[in-house]
C-alpha cells in the first residue's frame, strides 16, 4: 500500500486552487489540485492516502455528489469541504457524511492547515481499522461452518456443555472444535474474541444494508 499522504484539491476555481496549493506546499504537504469533481475520480487510485479538499459549489458536480460517490466506492480519504456560500442544511449532510470541516472561503492559514493535519491523522486511524477488519474478517472466513456456530454460541455466554445439547454433539467435541477456532482466530481470551466477533458482526451487517447517499 502507498503510505505517501497526498492533499487534494477539487474546485473549480483556479485561482482558489493554486492558493490552497501554495499554502499546502510551503506547509510541506504533497498537493495535487483538480479542476473537476469527474477529473479527481479519473485520476483518483484505490491505493491513494491523504485527504481531500473539496468545493462543494461546482457546475457539473456537486462536492456533496461526490462525497456520496466516494462513500459508495468505500473510499477512505477524509473530506474538508470549502465554500463561499454554505448554509446551515448543507453542512449538516457534510458532516453526516463523514467530512472533518466545513469551512468557508477563503479560509484563515492557519485554521486550514490545522483542519488538513486532523485530517490526515483521521486518514492513519481509518486506514488502520480497516487493516485490522480486513485481517481478522480474514480469520473468520478460515473456520470451518461449525467453528463459526461454536464462535457464535461461545460469545453469547454459552458453556462448551451448553453448546454441546445445542449441537447434539459432545462435550470433547465441542472443546477440539473451540480450541481450533480460538487458535485460527488468534484470540488471547473470551473478551478479546468477542470484540472479534462484534467485528465481523458488524461488517457483515454493512454488507447487508450499504449506507444510503446523503440527501
Amino acid at each position: 500500500m502507498n503510505e505517501v499522504q497526498t492533499v487534494f484539491i477539487v474546485d473549480d476555481d483556479q485561482a482558489i486552487r493554486e492558493s490552497l496549493a501554495l499554502i499546502l506546499e510551503l506547509a510541506g504537504y504533497r498537493v495535487r489540485s483538480f479542476a473537476s469533481p469527474q477529473d479527481f475520480l479519473d485520476g483518483l487510485s484505490p491505493l491513494e492516502r491523504g485527504c481531500l479538499l473539496l468545493d462543494q459549489r461546482m457546475p457539473e458536480m456537486t462536492g456533496i455528489d461526490l462525497q456520496n460517490l466516494l462513500l459508495e466506492r468505500h473510499c477512505l480519504l477524509p473530506i474538508i469541504f470549502l465554500s463561499a456560500f454554505s448554509d446551515v442544511p448543507t453542512t449538516v449532510r457534510a458532516i453526516r457524511g463523514g467530512a472533518i470541516d466545513f469551512l468557508e472561503k477563503p479560509a484563515n492559514r492557519e485554521t486550514l492547515l490545522q483542519r488538513v493535519e486532523t485530517a490526515l491523522n483521521e486518514d492513519c486511524k481509518r486506514h488502520a481499522e480497516a487493516t485490522t477488519e480486513s485481517e481478522i474478517l480474514r480469520r473468520f472466513r478460515q473456520l470451518t461452518p461449525r467453528e463459526q456456530e461454536i464462535m457464535s454460541f461461545t460469545t453469547q455466554g454459552l458453556t462448551n456443555k451448553d453448546i454441546a445439547r445445542e449441537l447434539a454433539i459432545s462435550h470433547r467435541t465441542v472443546e477440539n472444535h473451540r480450541s481450533r477456532m480460538m487458535l485460527k482466530m488468534s484470540a488471547a481470551n473470551f473478551a478479546e474474541l468477542c470484540r472479534f466477533s462484534a467485528i465481523c458482526e458488524a461488517a457483515s451487517a454493512k454488507r447487508q444494508c450499504p449506507r444510503e447517499p446523503i440527501d
